[in-house]
């Protein structure tokens, strides 16, 4: 097993005073490998890059929500007013309230979301944690299968043993750990290459479930995310583009051409991840497509040091 690379530096002052370990891989428009750094088919956990994938499979066993809620069912939301009414929307459509929810009780991601809650009198709640659409979205396939909820985190569930059949099928690889993410759902391990090959047969799909789960991610990438997210502006910026980032710097992007490119950052720094996706998506030749807003792609993966309130370096993609 190869090691992690050096996929980013930080540069203060023209000088490298660290380095972030990762890797990537990058797929060709035929599915084919084209480059990769670093270690690439063994384990890692995937955190939330697993729930479009998750969703495939609630829809193939019978889900039917709207685009912009299935959109949710595939997020980390950021907890703004418009997510949360579409989670209750989910819950409320499958005769259910937020108590059902199993997600720990949390506050909004997004900064101007939690302030509002705050000033408001609010407290973390179970429908503000970033996992709640994903968990409406169980809930109501239960109910529309009469799959007991009390019990739907649990591996052995129906629901649960479903997805993972569905994550096994769609990377092309046996599931090797078996964990629990931060939500309480179960977690499954994929390599990066079954990531990128998964997230491959959803933008190239042309019919079924898996087109209706890319079309949610293209038409709605703010319920994907959040309106201020770096993955909203990239998804925005590459028309056809589907996307999601996980904990622990993963994240996955695929295109209709059939490019796709999964990374994940060794030591969970999140700076780096949109970092090392933007000179990724330039190196496989993305940001020279029609349509794409090139500019837009750098920009998500400009992050600057600074020092005394000015610029005075940036994280710099090694890739």
């Amino acid at each position: 097993m190869r090691s992690p690379d050096v996929v980013a530096e930080i540069v203060r002052s023209g000088f490298v005073e660290g380095r972030h370990h990762g890797s990537v891989v990058a797929l060709a428009p035929d599915g084919s490998l084209d480059w990769s750094v670093g270690s690439v088919d063994a384990p890692i956990l995937p955190r939330s890059c697993s729930k479009p994938v998750q969703a495939l499979a609630m829809v193939r066993v019978g889900l039917d929500l709207p685009s912009d809620l299935l959109a949710l069912a595939c997020a980390s939301h950021s907890g703004e007013p418009f997510h949360v009414d579409g989670v209750r929307r989910i819950l409320a459509g499958a005769g259910l309230d937020e108590s059902a929810l199993q997600t720990p009780a949390d506050w909004p991601l997004d900064d101007a979301a939690k302030e509002q809650v705050l000033r408001a009198g609010g407290e973390r709640s179970s429908i503000l944690m970033n996992c709640s659409g994903k968990h409406a979205a169980m809930l109501a396939t239960c109910v529309l299968r009469g799959w007991d909820t009390a019990t739907y985190l649990a591996p052995e569930h129906p629901l649960q043993v479903a997805i993972a059949e569905t994550i096994a099928e769609l990377t092309g690889k046996s599931i090797k750990v078996h964990a629990v993410d931060g939500c309480g759902a179960p977690l499954l391990s994929v390599s990066l290459t079954g990531l990128a090959r998964a997230f491959r047969t959803l933008a190239v799909a042309d019919s079924g479930p898996e087109r209706e789960i890319a079309e949610a991610i293209r038409a709605h990438p703010a319920y994907v995310s959040g309106t201020t997210r770096d993955e909203r502006a990239l998804l925005t910026a590459v028309p056809g583009a589907i996307g999601k980032a996980g904990a622990e710097a993963c994240y996955v992007v695929a295109l209709p051409d059939g490019r796709a490119v999964a990374l994940k950052i060794d030591d969970g720094g999140s700076r780096a991840r949109p970092v090392v996706m933007a000179a990724a998506l330039e190196r496989s030749g993305v940001l020279e497509l029609p349509g794409v807003d090139g500019e837009a792609v750098l920009a998500t993966g400009r992050h600057a040091l600074l020092g005394g309130g000015r610029v005075v370096g940036e994280v710099r993609a090694c890739v």
